[in-house]
């Protein structure tokens, strides 16, 4: 192992531009860390925030970002993981308190490690960690999900919207998912959705005319520009869990619940960390992808020198699925 490591460093908020390529030294890890040889790491829209300088006063810079990442094990003198094991990495600070998961390495606390064994590629195994956490967890944490029930996904075509759209369909929902694009319809078909809603902003008559009653459940990715339209789609005694925020919109300005929420409809929120994405949840889905029982959304792979290209495809909001980043040239398909 050589002593420097290619990485991306974000020198300030702003443009793409400020995302530049590095040679830095491989940080070297003290007990209770583990050393990653990253081999490949998914884009989150919170790095995107952070990049534009709306991660809060924690972040400093120069920061390589980065919540999340795949590879395998270079050291761990905790003895907590062995080295050549497989992991993936994500949250915990990852990218806004310490240095993150876009490099050749990353080192982060043991804790946020959590080990795995799969024969997929490494782009495959890069694009699960974080999306799978906040699918997993808005589904069941969020939602308390059943079999026979039916489902919304309003943003449907991102990432996290995607992979709960997979994880409904396993999970024996009825799976409804908007997208603004017609072009994406066929996107959200092949992964199970039962019902694709082209959202021009009222959503929920389109619901209501397939559910009369309104769906059991769903999750809000956009923000809270399409929240009081989706709690309109969910039936009495249903919930909305609000996950993401794909329009940068966060908050509801003079928020009043009783003229806000329907009556009998739920909100509840969302957010997780890597306690919340258990080892035997990551290693099911994972045989499952193997086995062809489920499916990763991945709409583009990108080199680690094409970061600004990743980042600026991620900001266009033009992506169906995962974008994902490759640190080796071995692990991207000419």
């Amino acid at each position: 192992m050589t002593d420097m490591m290619r990485a991306v460093v974000l020198t300030g908020p702003g443009p793409v531009t400020n995302l530049k390529i590095r040679d830095l030294p491989i940080p070297r890890p003290r007990p209770g860390e583990v050393l990653i040889r990253v081999r490949a790491f998914g884009l989150n829209r919170s790095e995107l925030f952070t990049r534009l300088g709306l991660s809060g006063d924690a972040v400093t810079f120069p920061r390589v970002l980065g919540i999340e990442a795949a590879g395998t094990v270079a050291a761990a003198p905790g003895g907590e993981f062995e080295p050549g094991q497989q992991v993936v990495a994500m949250m915990g600070g990852m990218g806004r308190v310490f240095d993150g998961g876009y490099a050749e390495y990353t080192c982060v606390p043991a804790s946020q490690a959590i080990p795995f064994s799969s024969p997929l590629p490494w782009p495959v195994l890069g694009a699960v960690p974080e999306m799978l956490q906040t699918a997993h967890g808005s589904l069941t944490v969020g939602l308390d999900a059943r079999p026979g029930q039916t489902l919304l996904i309003r943003g449907g075509t991102s990432s996290v919207g995607m992979t709960a759209a997979v994880l409904g369909n396993r999970l024996g929902m009825t799976v409804l998912a908007t997208t603004r694009s017609p072009a994406k319809v066929g996107a959200l078909t092949a992964i199970g959705v039962d019902h694709v809603l082209i959202d021009d902003g009222q959503v929920a008559d389109q619901v209501r005319r397939i559910i009369p009653a309104g769906v059991d459940g769903a999750i809000e990715l956009v923000g809270t520009s399409t929240l009081p339209d989706t709690l309109r789609a969910t039936a009495v005694h249903g919930t909305v869990c609000f996950t993401g925020m794909l329009s940068n919109q966060w908050t509801v300005p003079e928020f009043y619940p009783i003229d806000y929420l329907p009556p009998g409809v739920r909100l509840t929120a969302y957010s997780g960390d890597a306690a919340d994405l258990p080892a035997d949840v990551l290693q099911g889905f994972l045989d499952d992808v193997a086995a062809g029982r489920a499916l990763v959304p991945i709409d583009r792979l990108f080199r680690l020198d094409q970061i600004r290209d990743a980042h600026t495809l991620m900001e266009t909001n033009r992506a169906a699925g995962k974008l994902v980043v490759v640190t080796t040239p071995e692990d991207h398909p000419a």
